[in-house]
């Protein structure tokens, strides 16, 4: 018989006026996968948060085992059996696997024969789960699944035999994806119970055993993942019905506005990340990038966007070259030429997260009126715009003055997109337009997008969703390795194809 772990009990939280949480009861079993799904602001990471003592229900009982327990902070979470790894990683950059893994468990300095067994006890738990982590590697060496491993390392270090993951694939490539899983369900063998946060109904449906849903801070439904379907769970999360295909007509293609000539870029370590790329986008058009991450397309579009310097060949905008290796136009200049820029990384150079979210929706727009007139900036039609925004683009809470960094990373997205879509841009260039977005924006988004291209713009699309770049593009080029390898109709490209040219095989 199943036996509950973790039972949590009218669980109730707010934030002043806002409630995250309303009376939320859930059971998991012990030994199970749980998913937890919901939008964006739905409650889903708060809920868990005060699972792991991070917040402090304002009311409700927690019990692990049948023992009701008193999380007050983190430490008494672990000392529960409880560990979780949350979206953006709690690491230190310059220190070595072995030491994040047992900083703050120490207990007192950890020397000679004591460091020596913790890093044997660590070799051990990398052999049964097949972790293959180097203790011994620097962490800013490493790449974000591996990131994310040393974090679930952390865990079961500590003791965890509840391991709660914080939209876990966000930011992994479908490589990493599949290593995570594996390694996901061999803890579920061993006996461990994995509370999976997540909105993508796809890994739901492959992953879990039971799932739960949530909607605007309450919990709306439990089900077993073998008694439903995505199109019912997604009815659940949103209230309504949602299109989980993208509805388009034909592209109606124009003229020739963007051509990029035999195009090279380096990355940040001198390392060449483009190579003789060429391309040209139609108004009217999706041309959608696919590739595995770390092919070059990141270099690619921050180069066409004016962030980065390029090493040769040249970049034209209506005809005008705007770009080559001994002139280039800031991206302040490419806005005002009607090209709209959304970057990969939200964080680091979509947003400045200590701002409020008003601020930031108007960025690159804010000396320019109505926000402001003679360098003075026009409060009332920032927050009136702000709020119309925010609501139009779903962003919870819709509260402009918070600051940024205290929404989910889904509406953090939204406030870029908003900001980036609602100029009507010319030429947009997009990456990972939907990167940890839950379903009902993202049905939103495309269509935003289609209606974008529908109405002449031309949109360079960059993801690492297949699915996305699939149904959204109407040309696909695939990198791999820094060069194009392909360019297809997407009339006549298959999953196969696609996936044989992103592996950087050409021909059979």
């Amino acid at each position: 018989m199943v036996s509950p772990i973790l039972e949590l009990i009218n669980i109730n939280k707010s934030f002043g006026h806002v409630q995250a949480n309303k009376n939320i009861n859930l059971t998991i079993n012990k030994g199970t996968i749980h998913g937890i799904i919901g939008e964006n602001g739905a409650g889903k990471s708060t809920l868990m948060s005060i699972v792991f003592g991070l917040y402090q229900a304002n009311s409700g009982i927690i019990k692990v085992n049948g023992n009701e327990i008193n999380l007050k902070s983190p430490k008494d979470s672990i000392i529960n059996g409880i560990g979780m790894v949350h979206q953006h990683f709690m690491l230190v950059e310059n220190f070595t696997v072995l030491e994040n893994v047992i900083l703050g468990f120490e207990g007192e300095t950890v020397f000679g024969e004591k460091l020596k067994k913790a890093k044997q006890d660590l070799q051990k738990l990398c052999e049964i789960y097949n972790f293959n982590i180097d203790l011994d590697a620097t962490i800013s060496d490493l790449s974000v699944g591996f990131r994310q491993r040393v974090e679930i390392l952390k865990s079961l270090y500590r003791g965890a035999e509840i391991l709660i993951l914080d939209e876990p694939t966000g930011v992994l490539t479908p490589q990493e994806v599949d290593e995570l899983f594996t390694i996901l369900r061999s803890l579920k063998e061993e006996g461990k119970t994995i509370v999976l946060i997540t909105h993508k109904l796809i890994e739901i449906m492959d992953l879990t055993s039971e799932v739960s849903v949530m909607r605007q801070g309450e919990m709306v439904g439990h089900t077993k993942t073998q008694d439903t379907n995505k199109e019912k769970l997604a009815e659940m999360m949103v209230g309504r019905n949602v299109l989980l295909r993208v509805d388009k007509s034909e592209a109606k293609k124009g003229e020739i506005v963007f051509k990029v000539s035999n195009l090279t870029v380096k990355d940040d370590l001198d390392v060449m990340r483009v190579k003789n790329v060429n391309l040209e986008i139609h108004s009217g058009e999706i041309l959608g990038i696919a590739g595995v991450t770390g092919n070059g397309q990141t270099e690619l579009l921050e180069a066409l966007s004016g962030i980065r310097n390029v090493e040769g060949g040249s970049v034209e905008l209506f005809g005008e070259k705007i770009s080559d290796k001994d002139n280039f136009l800031n991206p302040r200049m490419l806005k005002e030429k009607g090209l709209a820029h959304v970057p990969e990384d939200r964080q680091r150079m979509g947003l400045v997260t200590d701002f409020k979210a008003s601020e930031n929706l108007i960025f690159g727009y804010h000396d320019q009126e109505p926000f402001s007139k003679s360098s003075i900036l026009n409060h009332k039609e920032i927050s009136e715009y702000s709020n119309k925004i925010m609501k139009e683009y779903d962003v919870r809470p819709n509260s402009p003055d918070l600051v940024t960094s205290n929404f989910s990373g889904g509406n953090q997205q939204k406030i870029i997109l908003s900001r980036e879509l609602n100029e009507n841009p010319k030429v947009l260039l997009v990456g990972q337009p939907t990167r940890g977005v839950d379903i009902g924006a993202i049905e939103f988004i495309h269509q935003r997008l289609i209606h974008m291209r529908d109405r002449g713009a031309a949109i360079l699309l960059a993801s690492v969703e297949l699915d996305e770049v699939l149904s959204l593009s109407d040309r696909i080029i695939v990198m791999f390795d820094g060069k194009i390898v392909g360019e297809k109709n997407n009339k006549n490209i298959t999953d196969r194809e696609l996936g044989l040219l992103m592996a950087g095989v050409t021909g059979e």
